[in-house]
């Protein structure tokens, strides 16, 4: 049986012979945002298996470091996470003893593994006191051994919840073979870049970046055409990345803050102003396209905004983030009473009718029945 390529619709039938003899940009990118993450634990190759049989385009692996410099899939440094107390330094425990579970924040098993309990700690992430057990106080083969992934919004995804403690933790060189094996594209984020070069300049090791783009150049080249988007949340690293690369380069704009380096920096901007017309002049100098939070596409309550016109004008794709079936995630027009699933495909018409180049997705079965209708 042949390897069904699902992305072979975005990369080569994407630019469609039209009547006239020219040529025509075809359907949205259909992202999956860590993998089919709606039916499996997020960042597992299941996850990412599942999204290319249910037609991803791209898979998105965020990305964190091992003790020793080795890049991994996983939504936060932390492996598990654990609440603490009001003032911020003291871990929370229940009536047993045990640390208190962060409920949406934890996605392996590593908390209740006992050989690593002396590994529970607190650090600053951001500037925000977080405890638990982080990535980076374990060397990768301690993470490949026993550590197993388990579903992060565990109180929600319930059906998820069957394949805990099942699946391990994949490494970006992993998520790479599975892309190339199937033919789609990759979409990594570097998570947390300023946190992560505090560690590898203390550790002596190559900064994230730089680990990333040797797997990717490896892997397709160095080449603007490649099926590579690299996205972050923060400045400095992609203005770093667009130095030493041709692969596009995508700026993650959230509906509100400001990203972090341009808090140590003193930069006032926060994303509202970089999804402005001069934010977007000031993004087209190092990046390839954005990737808006969808309040800043249509808010909650408002009409749709110019942002898409805005960036389209300055040659910047738009990539907005992130759709989801639960009813829980959706706006209340596109709930539905007493089933499990709203309709994420209508929510996601309104977006895709603004012109929007590409979408991240929880659930990429629904998009792409969704796009099959368009």
């Amino acid at each position: 049986m042949p390897i069904k390529t699902p992305a072979v619709r975005s990369w080569a039938a994407a630019l469609l012979l039209t009547l006239s003899g020219g040529w025509a940009l075809a359907q949205p990118l259909l992202i999956a945002h860590r993998g089919a993450s709606g039916h499996r634990p997020e960042h597992t190759l299941a996850a990412y298996e599942l999204a290319i049989e249910q037609g991803a385009d791209y898979i998105e692996p965020d990305l964190v470091m091992s003790k020793d410099g080795v890049l991994l899939a996983r939504h936060e440094p932390l492996l598990a996470r654990v609440e603490l107390e009001a003032d911020g330094r003291t871990i929370k425990r229940g009536a047993d003893g045990k640390p208190v579970l962060h409920r949406t924040d934890t996605s392996s098993n590593v908390w209740q593994l006992d050989k690593y309990a002396d590994r529970l700690t607190v650090k600053l992430v951001d500037g925000r006191p977080m405890a638990g057990w982080f990535a980076e106080d374990f060397t990768a083969a301690e993470i490949r051994a026993d550590i197993r992934a388990q579903e992060r919004l565990r109180d929600l995804r319930l059906a998820n919840k069957a394949f805990d403690d099942r699946l391990p933790i994949p490494t970006l060189d992993e998520v790479i073979a599975l892309a190339q094996a199937r033919g789609v594209g990759i979409y990594p984020e570097t998570k947390h870049p300023s946190y992560f070069k505090a560690f590898t300049d203390a550790a002596g090791l190559p900064r994230m970046e730089d680990t990333l783009l040797k797997a990717l150049h490896a892997a397709w080249g160095n080449r603007a055409e490649a099926p590579v988007f690299i996205q972050s949340f923060e400045v400095a690293n992609l203005q770093y990345l667009r130095g030493k690369t041709k692969l596009r380069l995508v700026q993650l704009l959230s509906a509100n803050g400001k990203p972090y380096d341009f808090n140590v920096a003193g930069d006032a901007r926060g994303y509202a102003e970089l999804a402005q017309p001069a934010g977007l002049d000031f993004i087209k100098r190092y990046a390839d396209g954005v990737g808006p939070h969808l309040n800043l596409m249509i808010p909650p309550s408002g009409a749709a905004t110019p942002l898409i016109a805005e960036a389209h004008k300055r040659g910047l794709k738009v990539h907005g983030w992130t759709f989801r079936a639960e009813n829980s995630f959706l706006p209340a027009e596109f709930r539905r009473e007493g089933q499990a699933l709203g309709d994420m495909a209508g929510q996601l018409k309104r977006f895709l009718d603004l012109g929007m180049d590409g979408f991240f997705t929880d659930q990429p079965d629904v998009a792409a029945e969704a796009l099959k209708k368009r």
